[in-house]
């Protein structure tokens, strides 16, 4: 049933509202409701009635002024409300993001379907030595292939038990008359780290953009990684003249510290940049990622 409405809609989203967007093997993002858009962030800035008389080209203009100088409060005023499908490893380092509304599926009162994450070969790899938190070189494919029929097994097996440990058909009734049946609280605790959860997440346009530079970062994990994309594609879709504004200033941008503003001085003053950084007092990680940051991602 067609329904009118008076206020704003984001034509991008309506497109994808509703529709699971596929993420990981089990996984998926879908958008449930949105407030606001670039409109409503220039409102808010300029506190007026209505979308008032600028152009398009003002409203981008401003947009990127408040992006450029951290004035953060008029993205507040957009919300994004998602429903999520992720392995609870991806979940526990999401959480952390403490700014938004969750409410998550709860396996007390719910049982769990047998699904659980499973990398690609290609996404299997060494321990980094350089990052206590990342990896390294990818495994040989002899090697993983047998860490693939490792993790398979032990989520099987742990499923096989969870099953057991229930005994209930889903509407309460034990399936095995003569078995024991434990309750569902308690039967889930053999699951591990690569099963599947689901949640209703509600933030606004500042904090989701805080949690896509850095979940969308490089550096962070592969699996927050793409969700952190499919999440950004539907933010250029919402609110576009946002998305470009906060990829120039927080994604492709970058703060320099004092140290580093005094090597890039000195740089475009003549200096060789090895002499500058040698004489910055910078830590050698530092050194690494001042270069990261002038070279940018084509480097």
């Amino acid at each position: 049933m067609e329904r009118l409405t008076r206020r704003p809609v984001s034509e991008g989203l309506e497109t994808v509202l509703g529709e699971p967007i596929p993420v990981l093997d089990h996984g998926f993002v879908r958008v449930v409701d949105y407030m606001g858009d670039d409109a409503a962030i220039v409102q808010a800035a300029r506190v007026s009635y209505g979308a008032g008389t600028r152009t398009v080209q003002d409203d981008r203009g401003l947009i990127r002024y408040l992006m450029r100088h951290r004035h953060t409060t008029p993205f507040e005023m957009c919300v994004l409300k998602l429903h999520v499908k992720l392995p609870i490893f991806v979940a526990r380092q999401w959480i952390r993001h403490r700014t938004a509304s969750v409410n998550e599926i709860s396996a007390r009162y719910s049982i769990l379907d047998r699904e659980f994450y499973l990398p690609s070969v290609g996404d299997l790899a060494l321990q980094s030595t350089t990052n206590r938190q990342g990896r390294g070189q990818p495994l040989a494919d002899d090697d993983a292939k047998r860490v693939l029929g490792l993790l398979r097994s032990d989520a099987e097996q742990a499923y096989d038990h969870y099953e057991t440990l229930l005994n209930d058909d889903g509407t309460g009734a034990p399936r095995d008359a003569d078995a024991p049946q434990l309750a569902r609280e308690l039967a889930r605790m053999n699951l591990n780290l690569a099963w599947y959860t689901q949640w209703y997440w509600r933030i606004d346009l500042h904090n989701l953009f805080h949690f896509l530079s850095l979940r969308a970062d490089k550096h962070a994990q592969l699996e927050i990684r793409r969700y952190a994309d499919v999440i950004g594609s539907l933010v250029e879709q919402w609110v576009p003249h946002a998305w470009e504004a906060f990829v120039d200033y927080r994604m492709k941008g970058g703060a320099l510290s004092q140290g580093e503003w005094k090597v890039l001085r000195e740089a475009l003053g003549g200096r060789p940049v090895a002499d500058a950084l040698a004489a910055s007092g910078l830590s050698a990680r530092e050194k690494r990622e001042f270069l990261d940051k002038i070279r940018g991602d084509d480097a």
